[in-house]
C-alpha cells in the first residue's frame, strides 16, 4: 500500500491533536486536581463558526486582531481547544489578589486554575513541536470557542491552538485584515 502525505496529512494532523491532548492531560496540576476540559475541532463547519463568531466579537469590541486571526484559523487543518472549569482549591493563597478563597468574588478565576491551564498549554505546545507540526496559541480563537459553548457550560478560560502542517507555518508573519 502507498499512502501519499497529501492526502493522509489531515489525519496526521488530528492524530497530533490527540497526542497534544495527551500531553496536556498528563501535565502537573495543582494539587492534583484535574479541571482541564479539551477538544478537537475540526471540519469546515465547526471552524468556519468559530471564525464567524470571531468577526462578531471584533465588530462588538473593536479588536482588529480578531479580523486577522479570523482568517487565520481558517488554515488550520485542526483547532484544539482547551479550558479550566473553575474550582477553588481551598488554600487561601491569595495568587488571585484576595486573602482567602471564600472572599475571592466567583467571576474571579484562581490563579492556580490559570496556572494548570498554561501548563497544560505548554506541554502541549511541546508535543506539538516535538511532531513538528504548526501551531500558535490564540487567545481569540478561545474566546470564540467559549462563547460558543464548545467545551461546555461549566468550562471558562478557554484557549485555543490552531494546528497545521504545510511548508510555511500560516500563524505567523501575519497580516492584520484591513477593515472596508
Amino acid at each position: 500500500m502507498i499512502q501519499n502525505e497529501r492526502k493522509i496529512r489531515h489525519e496526521l494532523v488530528v492524530q497530533a491533536c490527540k497526542q497534544m491532548m495527551v500531553a496536556a492531560r498528563t501535565a502537573p496540576k495543582g494539587k492534583g486536581i484535574d479541571i482541564i476540559e479539551m477538544a478537537v475541532v475540526t471540519g469546515d463547519d465547526d471552524i468556519n463558526r468559530m471564525s464567524v463568531e470571531m468577526l462578531k466579537v471584533a465588530e462588538e469590541k473593536g479588536l482588529k486582531f480578531f479580523l486577522r486571526d479570523s482568517e487565520n484559523i481558517r488554515q488550520a487543518d485542526a483547532i484544539m481547544i482547551i479550558g479550566t472549569s473553575q474550582k477553588s482549591h481551598g488554600l487561601n493563597c491569595a495568587h488571585c489578589g484576595y486573602a482567602t478563597c471564600d472572599s475571592k468574588p466567583v467571576e474571579i478565576p484562581c490563579a492556580l486554575n490559570m496556572m494548570d491551564l498554561g501548563i497544560a498549554i505548554g506541554s502541549a505546545c511541546a508535543t506539538a513541536s516535538d511532531l513538528r507540526v504548526d501551531t500558535r496559541v490564540m487567545f481569540s480563537a478561545g474566546f470564540a470557542a467559549q462563547r460558543l459553548k464548545m467545551l461546555g457550560d461549566s468550562c471558562a478560560h478557554i484557549m485555543a491552538i490552531p494546528v497545521s502542517a504545510s511548508s510555511k507555518n500560516p500563524f505567523f508573519d501575519r497580516v492584520p485584515k484591513q477593515q472596508p
